[in-house]
Parts: structure tokens; C-alpha cells; sequence
């Protein structure tokens, strides 16, 4: 027989198992783990008088108190607490989940905690662990944003935490490309990226107005840049990739300005009229403390039954890494050359990257298998 004392003795140790396994139940928007954040606001245990494949039957209730009401992600936590809670060895435990949201007062104070702990720009502190790519280009039409959203994705497949922003305040596109439709959800003055293809995105695209013609200069340009970086959670991804606007103009130096780790990966096609201006968006490189890390050759040829036609001319990646590594004097080796390919501009115009199948993982074909190299080549 079970004595009363010893069996409320098993129910405590049940609930503080419980705790510890839901304490590895992160939080998919902010990054952290449910119970850190205050999310489970308590956990009782209820044995039954029943053993099931000769363990004992144990009710568990979970009450999990949502940052907001109507959390699109509602499901995915519900379905992690419950994979947590019934992965429990030593009794078959039943969950109950009874969910609510945030009083306003707790909420305040949670991004209030959020926002300390993160002390305005979360990637230009000591020991930051983020790999920031800025992707440039001298001119428009090249296929810089396409090669950003790509390259995202591709890291976001590679298994890396990732992050990208649009700072191509005036064209920007990454929201279509990556299919981040979605608006991001404010959490008292703190936003929630949006998530696409496993990226977290954020853009000016993804708010209201953004339709209307956009006239910012330079103060205003570099404010949007800092709300994107100290007023989005973004957690502590492993990789940031940057869409910048075309050319060397306020915002490059706002990027260069504000995070001075990010290195320059410059896209380029292979005519001269586009090589030219190019190199000049590297040299960005003398006079701010940013590394140019390679060059991207796009629209290099295109294959026409089984002839290789450059549409384009060629050699102007080429032309652009030979001269920035005179003028920089260090390697900038020119990464990967991208053939022209309708499916890649089709694809972007769905919302799907080309370098993805449908369920998010890399595909088999020769343009990820390129994406894949260059992704790996740059995390080196």
C-alpha cells in the first residue's frame, strides 16, 4: 500500500520533472525557454488508480500563460509541451494544457527585461557570436536581393539560426522572395520578426504604407537601420544577412557605420557597365572598417540546350575580385557564379526559394548545390 505522505512526495518530484523537461520547451518567436520566460504558471500532477504497460497513470496540468491572445504559434507551443510532457520514463502522464495570456503588467515586464538584456544593438557587443553579411551591389538589376534571399535560406536549411533585413528601404523585396507575408507582432514596442523558410525577416515592405513612395535621406534611413536592429527581438542568431540598396549611398554607410563586423559580399554581373560600378560599392572598404569578404557573379551564361551562351558577356566577377584585391590588399576571391535561370526568378516571385524543395530542405539541383558551398565557405 501507498502511504498519502509518500505518494504527494512522488506527485512534487513529478512536477519538478516536469518543469525541468518543459524548461528545453523554447519559445519559437523570442528564442528562450517557456519556463524562463514565465510562460508556465503551473504544473499539477493527479495520479489515477491505474497502471498502463506496468507504469502508474498520472494526470498533469499545464497552465501556460501566452505573451499575447491568439498567437499565431499557439499550436506549435501546445504541441512541444505536450511532446515534453509525455516523453516522461517514469509514469504514462496525460497533459491537460490550459492556456491564457499575459496580464498587460507581466507582459510590460517581460520586454522591459527583454530590452535590458539586450542593450540597444544585440550584434555590435563584445563576444557576439553573429556572422553578418551585408550583400551589395553597384547598381540595380543585378539580382543582389534574390541572392540574399537565397543565401538566407540556404543557411536557415544548413541548420543555422537566421536572420535577415531589408535594408533596401526603397526597393525592398525580401518580403516577396521569401514569402514573409505576414505583419510582425508588436509586443509592447518590441516586434516579433517574421518567419519564413526558417528565416526571421524583417523589411519596411511589412508594414502599412509601404506601397507609397518612400522619401528618407540620410538621419531618417539610419534610424529605420537601428529600429531594425535594437527594436526587433532577434534573439542571437547565428548568421544576419543584409539586402542593401543598390550603390554606396546612406544606407551602406549606415550599415557599415553601425555594424563594423559585417563583411561586404558584392553581386555583380558580367558586363562591364555593371563590373565597373561594382567595385566601387567594394571600396566602401576604404574608408569604413568593413571587410570585403568575396564577390558574386550572377547571370554568368545560360544554358541552351546543352550550349552555353554568355548573354551577358563575360568575366566581370573576375574583373571586380582582381580589382579590389589590388586596391584592398587582401584576397577578395570570387565566391560562386550563378547562371541565368528562370526558375530562379519564378521561384522568388512565389515566395520560394530556389535553393529549397517544399518542405524547406535543400534541393538536388547544380544552383543549392552552389548556394550550399557558398553558405559553407562564408560560415568558415
Amino acid at each position: 500500500m501507498v502511504h498519502m505522505s509518500e505518494r504527494v512526495e512522488s506527485d512534487v518530484v513529478i512536477e519538478r520533472n516536469v518543469r525541468e523537461r518543459l524548461s528545453k520547451v523554447i519559445d519559437p518567436e523570442l528564442g528562450k525557454s517557456i519556463t524562463e520566460l514565465g510562460m508556465i504558471v503551473g504544473i499539477e500532477a493527479v495520479p489515477r488508480d491505474i497502471i498502463d504497460a506496468g507504469k502508474p497513470v498520472v494526470d498533469v496540468t499545464v497552465r501556460v500563460e501566452l505573451t499575447v491572445a491568439g498567437c499565431p504559434l499557439t499550436q506549435q507551443i501546445i504541441d512541444a509541451i505536450n511532446d515534453a510532457v509525455t516523453s516522461y520514463p517514469a509514469a504514462t502522464l496525460v497533459p491537460h494544457i490550459a492556456v491564457g495570456s499575459m496580464s498587460e503588467q507581466k507582459l510590460t515586464q517581460l520586454v522591459d527585461d527583454l530590452k535590458e538584456a539586450r542593450r540597444r544593438n544585440p550584434f555590435n557587443k563584445p563576444g557576439i557570436k553573429t556572422k553578418i553579411f551585408a550583400i551589395a551591389s553597384g547598381k540595380g538589376g543585378v539580382g543582389k536581393s534574390s541572392v540574399s534571399a537565397n543565401l538566407a535560406a540556404t543557411f536557415a536549411a544548413l541548420g543555422y539560426d537566421t536572420a535577415a533585413i531589408d535594408a533596401d528601404i526603397y526597393g525592398f523585396s525580401l518580403p516577396t522572395l521569401l514569402g514573409a507575408h505576414g505583419q510582425p507582432t508588436n509586443l509592447n514596442g518590441m516586434l516579433m520578426p517574421v518567419t519564413a523558410w526558417g528565416v526571421k525577416t524583417m523589411s519596411i515592405g511589412m508594414f502599412a504604407g509601404a506601397d507609397r513612395a518612400i522619401l528618407w535621406r540620410g538621419p531618417r534611413l539610419h534610424r529605420s537601420l537601428e529600429q531594425f536592429l535594437s527594436d526587433v527581438w532577434w534573439g542571437e542568431p547565428d548568421v544576419l544577412v543584409i539586402d542593401l540598396a543598390p550603390g554606396t549611398g546612406d544606407m551602406a554607410l549606415a550599415v557599415a557605420q553601425t555594424l563594423p563586423n559585417a563583411e561586404l559580399v558584392v553581386v555583380t554581373t558580367p558586363q562591364p557597365s555593371a563590373s565597373d560600378v561594382a567595385v566601387r560599392s567594394g571600396l566602401v572598404a576604404l574608408q569604413v572598417p568593413m571587410k570585403v569578404r568575396g564577390v558574386i557573379e550572377n547571370m554568368s551564361w545560360y544554358d541552351h540546350h546543352g550550349e552555353r551562351l554568355t548573354i551577358f558577356g563575360e568575366g566581370g566577377g573576375a574583373r571586380v575580385s582582381q580589382q579590389l584585391t589590388r586596391a584592398l590588399r587582401y584576397d577578395v576571391p570570387l565566391l560562386m557564379q550563378i547562371p541565368l535561370e528562370t526558375e530562379l526568378r519564378q521561384s522568388g516571385e512565389a515566395g520560394h526559394p530556389v535553393v529549397l524543395d517544399e518542405h524547406g530542405k535543400l534541393a538536388d539541383h547544380d544552383l543549392a548545390h552552389r548556394f550550399e558551398q557558398l553558405a559553407r565557405t562564408l560560415m568558415q
